[in-house]
């Protein structure tokens, strides 16, 4: 299938998101990206790795919230500027502010960090 712009699972997902109810989020995410076939699908993947990235730093699993921050990023960054009227540059820079101090921790398991909720992204739309 390809991506439907006006797919409810894409308002469904941002709002579950800005809601900060992660995990959720990364399920509708799932459901459409487990149907498309076309160039967008990498996008929708990397939307649900921000989602799961969050969720892990939230239930402190560090490393898996690096691991997919650092997913999240190579799958979401040429789309920037905008994509499906998401600010993607917008998302990843505040992604990289609410990360920034778990990627600063160099060698091993990272330890003791608590995820930030003042610095916790939403997604903004550019229409």
């Amino acid at each position: 299938m390809s991506l439907n712009p006006h797919d409810p699972r894409i308002t469904t997902g941002i709002r579950l998101f800005n809601e900060r109810d992660f995990f959720p989020c990364h399920d509708v995410f799932e459901d459409l990206w487990s149907e498309l076939v076309g160039p967008e699908k990498p996008f929708f993947q990397g939307l649900i790795h921000a989602a799961i990235c969050l969720y892990h730093f939230e239930g402190d699993n560090l490393g898996g919230a690096r691991k997919m921050y650092r997913s999240f990023v190579l799958y979401v960054s040429d789309f920037a500027p905008v994509f499906c009227d998401i600010d993607v540059e917008k998302l990843l820079v505040d992604m990289e502010h609410c990360f920034e101090e778990l990627l600063a921790v160099s060698g091993g398991y990272p330890h003791g960090l608590q995820l930030n909720p003042n610095r916790i992204p939403v997604i903004t739309l550019r229409c």
